[in-house]
């Protein structure tokens, strides 16, 4: 997962002659991860794709950490982060460690004087309100509300968005990002107990060839540096290309809830993981059908893990005063659990409407500056009333 796929024109074997209609070659690319041991695509470009034609002075946009080490649940408000017209200025890290980063984001102006690459980490944006299209050499993907956008390390990419009400929470993997392995089998393929399958990725489709000279600008980040490139053809050149290294959408909407008889532990939500975290997708469900179940989850003590939950959308039986674009941090070490009175009020419940992502990670977080500017300072008393 993702499953092979091709676009365009591609030669019928690879590393052999294949000619323009005016007898040059096409620049052949291989974009290989973990070296030539896993995933990885054969692109066939017009011009080759190492024209540069200047390269200006990198600049720095690590985190700034705020708070190293804690021991509090903390809840940020995500939409109090304001929305900017460049889509790199808009992205705010708020919660980091060395396997990953969570970034919120609220561009208004689509990607049009420059082009992006994040060459050290897969990107998962998940789009809570806006739509548009994501616009890459492999081909287009339209996106909307609930989508996650698969982007894997090294591809060059520009976000166009239909208006400038724009939300999106990206997390940056410095690990591959992929489907739980429970969920497939020996040969790769989604398996019928997973709770989604191929026919939910939307790959990307539209290839247009742009065979182009001029000056592009493309943005390439690694360690915490942006480094601004000038390419002399269009990074969008692909004639052709097949494998399995590519962008991809799946909407959270999409997600089959696993349920039972009494309340399901957060992995049956399980969506994505990476090195040392995991990401679960809570959708609308029916609740635990034995009769007495009580739907409100227990108390819990993270002994391994950070929880982290963005709220969506719904109502949240177990929670109060939850707004959309909500992050709470319940870090590992101290128990969590329902607010005062959700548990009594949850039992007879059938359903629940709730929309959120969940990412629990196995390294602790840190909170940036970004993040203290948005604290709800209060919020680990939530439990006191």
């Amino acid at each position: 997962m993702p499953v092979y796929h091709k676009l365009g024109q591609i030669p019928a074997k690879r590393h052999t002659v294949f000619r323009k209609p005016d007898g040059n070659l096409y620049a052949e690319e291989l974009v290989s991860t973990e070296g030539f041991s896993s995933l990885y695509s054969l692109v066939y470009h017009c011009h080759p794709p190492t024209i540069v034609k200047h390269l200006g002075e990198p600049y720095n946009v690590e985190p700034k950490i705020a708070r190293e080490k804690h021991l509090k649940h903390t809840s940020l408000i995500g939409f109090n982060i304001k929305p900017e017209d460049d889509f790199l200025k808009s992205r705010k890290p708020v919660l980091v460690n060395s396997d990953l980063h969570v970034v919120l984001a609220a561009p208004r102006k689509s990607m049009t004087d420059y082009f992006y690459k994040n060459s050290q980490a897969d990107e998962m944006i998940f789009v809570h309100e806006g739509s548009g299209k994501l616009k890459t050499g492999f081909g287009e993907i339209k996106f909307g509300y609930g989508d996650y956008l698969i982007i894997p390390r090294g591809t060059i990419y520009q976000m166009e968005f239909d208006n400038e009400t724009n939300r999106l929470f990206i997390v940056e993997s410095f690990s591959p990002l992929r489907a739980p392995k429970r969920y497939l089998n020996q040969y790769g393929q989604l398996m019928e107990h997973a709770p989604y399958c191929e026919r939910d990725l939307r790959l990307p489709e539209n290839l247009q060839t742009h065979d182009e000279y001029g000056d592009f600008k493309v943005l390439i980040k690694k360690q915490g540096l942006i480094y601004p490139y000038t390419y002399g053809t269009h990074p969008f050149d692909y004639i052709g290309w097949d494998g399995y290294h590519y962008p991809y959408a799946f909407s959270i909407h999409d997600f089959e809830p696993i349920t039972g008889r009494l309340h399901q532990p957060p992995p049956v939500h399980q969506t994505f993981e990476g090195h040392n975290f995991v990401v679960c997708s809570f959708v609308p469900r029916k609740y635990d059908y034995h009769p007495d179940s009580i739907p409100a989850p227990y108390n819990h003590s993270n002994v391994d893990s950070d929880e982290v939950l963005y709220y969506v959308d719904g109502d949240f039986m177990s929670r109060k005063s939850v707004v959309k674009g909500q992050i709470t941090l319940h870090p590992g070490g101290i128990p969590h659990g329902p607010h005062p009175g959700t548990v009594e009020k949850s039992i007879g419940k059938e359903k629940t409407d709730e929309l959120a992502v969940m990412i629990d990670p196995f390294r602790p977080l840190m909170l940036t500056q970004e993040a203290l500017e948005i604290e709800d300072e209060n919020y680990y008393k939530s439990w006191s009333s």
